[in-house]
């Protein structure tokens, strides 16, 4: 669960959420679109962004060039536009091109950055396309850097990068739809460098759209001609035998003998045991999930990690995404998720009670982490936000601060804050709980991306801060 964090995401009204629109309005074809040459994000939210451009309106940017700090970012020229339009077909386009691209003083070099995101829909179907997207002559550390999708390379011991990272979702129901995103260069940092702090991310073009349209309602079928005799009946046919999945058997290993939590005056510890870093990177954008449902602390690979507070453990095992991965419930109802672990600890079994600072497992990179850092991947879901399935989860970074700092924060009571959240580079449509699935297919992934009735593009609606994506991965 490796965060893309650049992305701020705002959540879209969907379905009834969506308020103050018209039936008829609901109904029709529908776009937008959006596109910016550079971002870069600091802890905390603060950074700067260049060439920001959205649909509806039509917009564009240009710029002669940028650079962004001591020589962390520097581009020759970039320009951006967006546009869409809505008849019997709406459509939408997104493009960023970016020339002459330079990060850390010259480490990471690309002569030029395309990103391109189109999407149409009408009552027969909806598609799209990020094809256009590339990266040209691409050098990191160095070394040249093929540039397929979604394509991770590593950083020395200060960060990683994605490349052309995309990501599409589909809807299928009473209306068709599709969105997709495109990054052409994402770079985290796991350690300060080049004069950027620990959990600093840079975004080099992006571009997005998105179109749905209401299915058409097919004729009504004429009632098949009369028989006068009953249809040939074919043999028995046996059922096709399906081959189960093969589910990696967990790996069990003792704790250390020197583990010794320390525990704020709550009752809660910090997830993990002896050195680790960490950085704010809830919300980010993810290919695979759609956003970043929590916050991946850094550790050595087989680091213990650690029960949060006194609680129960549930949905011990693997998933394609997670990896191995736990949940944790405490006292009062407040549930924890924890993925990508090397291996457990001889008590982390089903139902298991465990106090604060108890081993539950060690660090790694299982799951949709391989050929990442290790890390643990970590969430809270409180209880009062429960009921919102996998997306009722808040930003752990100030309570892991705080808990690092064997200090607490108030836990209870938690409500979304006020205010609007910052510009969208990548807009959340929905989020299910896939942390308990196995086996993710194309075929399941994608019944769990088909959307609801509407995706609200065009359409005012509630600003939601606070909450967080990802599918836990």
């Amino acid at each position: 669960m490796v965060a893309h964090r650049v992305v701020y995401v705002t959540i879209l009204a969907l379905g009834v959420l969506v308020l103050g629109g018209s039936a008829a309005a609901q109904s029709a074809p529908a776009s937008s679109s959006s596109a910016f040459g550079v971002r870069v994000v600091l802890p905390g939210g603060a950074g700067e962004t260049a060439g920001a451009v959205s649909a509806p309106p039509r917009g564009g940017s240009t710029l002669n060039g940028w650079s962004y700090g001591d020589g962390a970012v520097s581009a020759g020229s970039l320009s951006t536009a967006a546009r869409t339009s809505a008849s019997s077909t709406a459509t939408g386009e997104g493009s960023a091109t970016i020339q002459s691209v330079s990060l850390f003083g010259g480490e990471i070099t690309a002569d030029a950055v395309l990103v391109r995101a189109t999407a149409r829909a009408s009552g027969r179907g909806a598609a799209g396309s990020l094809d256009a997207s590339s990266v040209s002559n691409l050098v990191a550390l160095g070394s040249p850097v093929q540039t397929a999708p979604n394509t991770r390379v590593a950083l020395g011991d200060w960060g990683y990068m994605v490349v052309l990272e995309k990501a599409v979702v589909r809807q299928n129901q009473a209306r068709l739809g599709f969105r997709g995103f495109a990054t052409g260069l994402h770079v985290v940092l796991t350690a300060a460098h080049g004069g950027l702090p620990a959990g600093a991310e840079i975004m080099v073009g992006y571009a997005e759209a998105a179109a749905s349209a209401r299915k058409a309602v097919p004729p009504p079928q004429p009632p098949p001609p009369p028989t006068t005799k009953p249809p040939a009946q074919g043999p028995p046919r046996e059922p096709v035998p399906s081959t189960p999945g093969t589910v990696p058997p967990p790996t069990v290993q003792n704790p250390p003998q020197n583990v010794d939590p320390k525990l704020t005056a709550a009752g809660y510890v910090f997830p993990v045991y002896g050195q680790a870093s960490f950085g704010d990177d809830f919300a980010a954008a993810r290919a695979t999930t759609g956003w970043h449902h929590g916050n991946d602390i850094f550790a050595p690979l087989g680091a213990p990690i650690l029960a949060v507070a006194d609680g129960t453990l549930f949905l011990v095992g693997w998933n394609d995404v997670g990896g191995n991965r736990l949940w944790l419930r405490d006292g009062a109802g407040n549930e924890f998720y924890y993925a990508h672990l090397s291996a457990y600890s001889p008590i982390a079994r089903e139902g298991a009670q465990v106090k604060a600072g108890d081993v539950i497992g060690f660090v790694g990179a299982t799951g949709d982490a391989i050929g990442t850092p290790p890390h643990l991947h970590f969430e809270i879901h409180p209880l009062e936000l429960l009921w919102m399935g996998y997306d009722g989860v808040i930003n752990p970074y100030p309570y892991l601060t705080a808990w690092l700092r064997l200090d607490d924060i108030a836990f209870g009571g938690w409500t979304p804050q006020a205010g609007r959240a910052p510009e969208a580079g990548a807009v959340l449509l929905q989020a299910d709980d896939i942390s308990s699935l196995s086996g993710l297919g194309d075929d399941s992934l994608s019944s769990y991306l088909v959307m609801p009735d509407l995706f609200g593009e065009g359409q005012p609606g509630p600003t939601i801060v606070g909450a967080e994506t990802g599918f836990s991965g």
